[in-house]
Formats: structure tokens, C-alpha cells, sequence
């Protein structure tokens, strides 16, 4: 016999409305009803699927105050499905609150697997090995994302984007890292999917005339191994009395890095 759970976590489609598993339309047609982002959006995948459940909107903007309002409804013995306009729940999207708060009152949950758009975009572009650090929406303020796109040079960096942003982001990830290899993905598994992998200068070019549609990147880790571990090396200067200009002459030196580089980095790491 199938365990009966009340509460369920169900990925939707990113793009092609297809995508979707059997199972997760046979959830979302027992449920009493579906939590989402925008009923709008979803009121459109139920449609297709002739999903007759009633749908209640759960956001960011409302998480808290639908809490004890689920809670209550899993008391009666409701069930219910929580789904995000695109993709799996509670990546780089809301559900977190909702799931901490049902686990803690003893309630069954489970995630259906479905549709994101990491593991669609990681599988079809080359990497060197299996480790890569995702790191959501990446922010938006140039300090915030060199700082980011420095912290993780050691490693494949994925992170997602708007069309808004994408070029800009770019420039300075450009600007901080080199003309790294990077891979970039929009509209996956839609019509105009493109996924363009090449010097981040080389691609900057290619979209010179705009972007369209949603966005994921990953930057290639820094084939410089001394690069990778450059915060550390840092960081042990600084406990031995050197000075920020001190250790970005010695750095650079020592491993050919640009001392302006590396004199940033040093007033950033504490």
C-alpha cells in the first residue's frame, strides 16, 4: 500500500507545458487543494491537465499569514499541494516557511521529482567534474556580485538572472574573473531555447543587442588553483601584520595576479 502523505512538494513545467510527471497530475487532481504563486499561472497548467482543484495563492508577500491557515486545514485532514509558477518549489522560490512549519507540527511531506531548470541546464553543457555551487539569484550591485563570482573562482558557479541584468552582470563577472569561460542558458526546453558556451567576451557580443527570456549561467572554475585559494592566502598575510597594499604586491608577484585584483579582495576579506 502507497503511503498516504497530506502535504506534497510538486515541480511544474519550466517551459514546455509537457513537462510534467504522471504522478504529479494525479496528485494535483486528490489533493483538497493546490498552494501556488500566481493562480493565474497555475490556473493555466490545470487546464490543460483538466485539473478541476482549487487553488489558493501562496508568495513571498503572504507566506507567514497563510501558515496557521494550512496548518489548520492538515489538522482537519486536508491535503494539499504546493507548487511555484515554474519549476520546484523552493528554489529560488517561495515554500520554505510553509514546509519548516508543517514538518514542525508532525505532519507527512514528500516532493514529487519534476521539471528545474539547474539539473536541464547542467546536463547538456560540459564540465569537469560533478561539484558546481549554486548560488539563486545572484545579487544585483556590482560589489555584491564580484564578491560573489571571487568566492567562488575555485569552483563551476551557476547562478540565475533577469534579460534586465544578464549584460550587465556579465561585464563585471568580466571584470573581476578575466575573460573566463562561461556557459549561458535561457528559454530552456521552450522553442527559442539557446544555450551558447564561450569566453564571457565572445557571448557579451553575441547578446550586444539585448536578451530575451529566463536566464542561468554558470561561470567555469578558475584553471588556477592558487586563484581558488587566494582568500586564504589573504587572510594568513593579514594575521601575520601585512598591510592590504603589502599583500597585493606580494600576491600578485607570487602567482602573477593583477594587484589591483587582489588588493580589492584583501579590503573585502576580513
Amino acid at each position: 500500500m502507497t503511503r498516504k502523505f497530506q502535504f506534497y512538494v510538486v515541480p511544474t513545467p519550466i517551459g514546455n507545458i509537457q513537462d510534467i510527471t504522471l504522478r504529479a497530475v494525479e496528485i494535483l487532481k486528490e489533493v483538497d487543494f493546490i498552494a501556488c504563486e500566481d493562480t493565474r499561472v497555475t490556473q493555466k497548467l490545470l487546464n490543460h491537465y483538466n485539473i478541476r482543484t482549487k487553488c489558493i495563492s501562496y508568495h513571498k508577500y503572504n507566506e507567514r499569514e497563510r501558515v496557521d491557515f494550512f496548518l489548520s486545514e492538515l489538522e482537519a485532514g486536508k491535503s494539499i499541494a504546493l507548487v511555484s509558477d515554474a519549476g520546484t518549489p523552493m528554489i529560488c522560490d517561495p515554500g520554505g516557511i510553509i514546509v519548516e512549519a508543517v514538518r514542525k507540527q508532525g505532519y507527512a511531506v514528500t516532493s514529487l521529482p519534476g521539471a528545474s531548470a539547474i539539473t536541464t541546464f547542467l546536463s547538456q553543457i560540459p564540465r569537469g567534474g560533478e561539484e558546481f555551487s549554486f548560488v539563486g539569484f545572484i545579487p544585483r550591485s556590482e560589489a555584491q556580485i564580484a564578491s560573489v563570482v571571487q568566492k567562488f573562482a575555485g569552483c563551476n558557479m551557476v547562478f540565475y538572472d533577469s534579460p534586465e541584468r544578464i549584460l550587465k552582470t556579465l561585464n563585471v563577472i568580466k571584470q573581476t574573473r578575466g575573460d573566463v569561460n562561461i556557459a549561458l542558458g535561457r528559454e530552456l526546453s521552450k522553442l527559442f531555447e539557446e544555450i551558447v558556451i564561450d569566453k564571457i567576451s565572445n557571448i557579451i557580443e553575441h547578446f550586444k543587442d539585448g536578451i530575451k527570456g529566463e536566464i542561468i549561467c554558470m561561470v567555469y572554475a578558475d584553471n588556477t588553483p592558487e586563484l581558488a585559494d587566494i582568500e586564504s592566502k589573504i587572510r594568513e598575510l593579514k594575521t601575520k601584520g601585512f598591510k592590504d597594499k603589502e599583500i597585493s604586491v606580494i600576491l600578485s608577484s607570487l602567482f602573477g595576479l593583477n594587484k589591483n585584483d587582489v588588493y580589492k579582495m584583501a579590503l573585502e576579506c576580513k
